[in-house]
């Protein structure tokens, strides 16, 4: 089984790189790993938000020759190049889309755009854009409820799927909720490797997961990130 190296850039941003592709995710800031002609170059955005959509990415075709850009639906034609609009296709929630070198099936999201399982090389990533139980104290308890409603029913495809490597919003804003859609996917399917994003840079949440989760069967599982560009074999 192929190894993958995966660069953790700033906030869900990641670059996975497998023998044959690299796989870039909701880049949005901070520097890029340098990215090999030799290897196909596909860049995912799940969403518009700035946090997770930044228009640079475009300019990642000039250095790398075979380059496909994967967008949620949500983001307007009007933003992608015209140069580049026959490499890039936009897709909506549950749907699915492949190449010769990968598969991609898309999940609804709790909030804006998509969820993505890539399938390359015998491998499955999972990356959740803003895919989360997003509880929050001081909304009411009907929204709430109707939110983890919903966060369930999103995340049904992936019920059992054994997964490689999922990359999971971990949100320190949410307070005492900051680990609920996190602990349910760990729950919900068998998933060898998580990374957690979304931290705004205050990785301090990380280990209070740790702290919090002492006897966790999946704490080995988890990768304690410490700072942007950080990289991870």
């Amino acid at each position: 089984m192929n190894t993958s190296a995966i660069t953790y850039i700033a906030h869900s941003g990641f670059l996975v790189e497998t023998e044959q592709t690299l796989l870039l995710f909701d880049y949005y800031k901070g520097p890029l790993p340098l990215i090999s002609d030799k290897k196909a170059l596909y860049v995912f955005v799940s969403h518009r938000h700035s946090d997770h959509f930044n228009p640079e990415i475009f300019t990642l075709s000039h250095s790398c020759s075979h380059t496909q850009f994967i967008l949620s639906s949500d983001i307007w034609k009007s933003r992608i190049p015209e140069t580049l609009k026959e490499q890039t296709v936009r897709l909506k929630p549950n749907t699915t889309w492949k190449d010769s070198y990968i598969e991609v099936q898309t999940l609804k999201s709790t909030d804006e755009g998509l969820a993505f399982l890539v399938h390359t090389e015998g491998k499955t990533y999972y990356h959740a854009g803003d895919l989360n139980d997003w509880r929050w104290e001081g909304e009411p308890e009907e929204w709430n409820r109707r939110m983890f409603e919903h966060y369930k029913k999103y995340l049904e495809p992936v019920r059992n799927l054994h997964i490689d490597t999922a990359f999971l919003p971990l949100d320190p804003r949410q307070e005492k909720n900051y680990c609920l859609g996190m602990d349910y996917f760990l729950e919900l399917t068998d998933t060898d490797t998580v990374y957690p994003m979304h931290c705004w840079e205050d990785y301090s949440v990380i280990d209070r997961w740790f702290s919090e989760h002492p006897d966790s069967p999946y704490k080995e599982r988890i990768r304690r990130i410490s700072y942007m560009g950080e990289k991870f074999t």
